[in-house]
């Protein structure tokens, strides 16, 4: 079975912060983003967290289909990308983030 797994620390979300699959408020400030990506299933799983802390928290809208290892570390980059410019929900049901075969939708924040 082939995996991957990608962690970025330090990312600092824009003004209305990342939207988690937890109930509750958006997260802002200076959060770290993981990826991780299995063959098995070919699923990206996205989490955040405050950086720092013990716990992670599903991104709203992962798991995401995603096709191979190199697609998911694009996506993780795209994420990163969202997250900085502020858009809270990067893995929307209208996102193409994780097929870079499938042309690139418009986000709106």
């Amino acid at each position: 079975m082939c995996w991957a797994s990608w962690t970025t620390r330090g990312v600092f979300a824009g003004r209305d912060g990342v939207e988690t699959g937890e109930v509750g408020p958006a997260l802002t400030g200076e959060l770290d983003v993981h990826t991780t990506w299995t063959e098995a299933d070919c699923l990206a799983h996205v989490t955040v967290q405050y950086s720092g802390a013990s716990d992670w928290l599903p991104l709203a809208g992962s798991p995401v289909a995603c096709p191979s290892s190199d697609a998911s570390r694009g996506l993780h980059d795209e994420v990163i990308q969202s997250i900085r410019a502020g858009v809270s929900f990067p893995l929307g049901a209208n996102t193409a983030l994780a097929d870079p075969a499938t042309p690139k939708k418009p986000r709106t924040p």
